[in-house]
């Protein structure tokens, strides 16, 4: 295919052809992607390889599709929707001509750009001060305050290299151009927003941007009405912290995608399989998936860090929902792993919470409390800390105390694609503690959210019966059965999940969830 090489650069007219795509710049210089079929994209790029010379029809069709019967009305039809988009609102002429009978020519001025002979590193960050739009222009430092956690915050994600906020704060009240700012400081991303105070209502805008070409990754607005403004920064911080961290990851996930590297390095491996595991509910399936990448990196690199954690995430993750089949020895591996990278890097966050899940699927309640409260000591806007800190709590019969962990779970990251099991915690305390339409609320937003879990389906079937919904739990029960026919009884419960039959949890589900189960005519053996 004739499409520009990762280091190939077209500049022409309004226009930027390079393997990411065709991108028309704007009046600020920004590079905005254009939407044009990949067949159009191949054309244009065996154009801009000759520019100014005569092409034959079968010239192009050779190039681009060789040994495939195409159509000459196919090619036609390209060339028409290439004038269609770079014509527009050129005065002089079309970029393409067209010479009857014989071919195409490319006729307007071409440019080969060099790309950087050092390409910034894949998660490279520059946060921007956040301007402050409030009426009161006092309120410039809860502007900078913002972006100051953020630039902290972000810092913690695993290899990102993040702007110093000494250089950031030098583009503070200037005009922004991104991609000038990108080439500026060597970033892949700019982070830019603004704050709004009035009151007790905070809103803070924010978006990530593509500093290469100006494109908009994303963007979201985040509000709080929280009058201590120290809780309201902290809040705002953390979900954005936790926010960007899964958009920044799937935004170098997508780029290295695009890139199609032949040889991935074991850096880009882990990213991926990171990036998997928070594209959606985590499945089986999927956590097979992203341990096979990790596995595949550590062979590439047997010090890497982050192929380390990744495989003992993979793990824990299959330890804590009862996939596993080989449960020592994934614990064995887990354990060394993790321990490995904690002599690498006493302070990583991820090491603490995957050793605090092993422990607390190992019944190992006091331990694992200590490691994930370091967790949430070391990276405060880790919705997985929380949301674990809460389950061992109470597994340790303690669902009053868990509550707070798992509501702070749930506004760091409301959207978070593991929201489901937050949820189904949070309801498993409120039945714990007797409040059963709270609870019955709580795990069928759990269920809707992730309705392949069995154990919501079980959870939801014991509040209904207890509340004395029976046919509403029979049929909970029956589709918890369908998705893992081998639970069901509590005795198959109880051997799948060995952790809930810690004494204090078992004595907390045997006054509440398993009457309720027993009144739904769910077996005991």
């Amino acid at each position: 295919m004739e499409v520009p090489s990762s280091t190939e650069i077209f500049l022409f007219d309004r226009f930027r052809l390079d393997r990411r795509g065709l991108f028309r710049r704007d009046e600020g210089a920004a590079l905005a992607p254009v939407e044009i079929g990949s067949r159009a994209l191949d054309v244009l790029g065996v154009l801009l390889k000759r520019p100014g010379d005569l092409l034959s029809r079968d010239d192009i069709m050779v190039a681009l599709w060789p040994g495939t019967v195409v159509e000459e009305a196919s090619l036609a039809i390209q060339i028409s929707t290439l004038r269609r988009i770079l014509d527009q609102d050129r005065a002089q002429g079309s970029c393409i001509q067209t010479v009857p009978g014989r071919g195409y020519r490319f006729v307007a001025p071409v440019a080969r750009a060099e790309p950087d002979a050092r390409p910034a590193p894949r998660l490279s960050i520059v946060v921007l001060p956040f301007t402050n739009l409030s009426d009161d222009r006092e309120q410039q430092y809860f502007a900078d305050g913002i972006t100051d956690d953020l630039t902290t915050d972000l810092s913690r994600i695993p290899g990102s290299f993040v702007i110093a906020r000494h250089t950031a704060f030098s583009y503070e009240g200037k005009p922004v151009d991104v991609t000038q700012i990108g080439r500026e400081v060597g970033v892949r991303y700019v982070i830019e927003g603004s704050v709004r105070r009035s009151g007790n209502q905070v809103q803070v805008n924010v978006q990530l941007i593509d500093a290469e070409t100006g494109a908009h990754l994303w963007a979201d607005r985040f509000e709080t009405d929280r009058a201590n403004l120290t809780e309201a920064q902290n809040e705002i911080t953390g979900r954005l912290a936790r926010t960007l961290n899964v958009e920044v990851i799937e935004a170098a996930s997508s780029r290295i995608e695009w890139e199609g590297a032949t040889d991935p390095v074991a850096r880009d491996l882990s990213m991926h399989a990171w990036a998997r595991l928070l594209r959606g509910p985590t499945s089986a399936a999927t956590t097979q998936e992203a341990l096979r990448m990790n596995e595949r990196a550590l062979e590439i690199d047997p010090e890497s860090v982050e192929a380390k954690i990744g495989i003992a995430a993979t793990l824990t993750g299959k330890l804590s929902n009862g996939w596993s089949s080989s449960v020592q020895q994934d614990q064995a591996r887990a354990e060394q792993l993790i321990l490995e990278v904690l002599d690498c890097d006493p302070n990583d966050p991820r090491a603490h919470i995957n050793l605090g899940i092993l422990r607390r699927v190992q019944n190992r309640l006091g331990e694992a409390r200590i490691e994930l409260e370091t967790a949430v000591t070391l990276d405060r806007s880790n919705t997985v800390a929380f949301r674990n800190l809460g389950l061992t709590l109470i597994q340790m019969g303690r669902p009053e105390a868990a509550i707070p962990c798992i509501e702070k779970s749930i506004r760091l990251s409301p959207h978070d694609p593991a929201i489901g099991n937050s949820y189904g915690a949070l309801g498993q305390c409120h039945l714990f503690l007797g409040h059963l339409d709270q609870a019955i609320e709580l795990l069928r937003r759990a269920s809707a959210a992730n309705p392949r879990a069995f154990g919501i389906h079980l959870s939801l079937a014991g509040a209904l019966g207890l509340r004395g919904d029976i046919d509403e739990a029979r049929a909970e029960i029956a589709e918890a059965v369908k998705l893992n026919p081998e639970v069901n009884s509590l005795a198959a419960w109880r051997a799948s999940a060995p952790w809930i039959t810690n004494p204090p949890d078992w004595a907390l589900r045997e006054k509440t969830l398993n009457v309720g189960l027993r009144r739904a005519g769910f077996p005991e053996e």
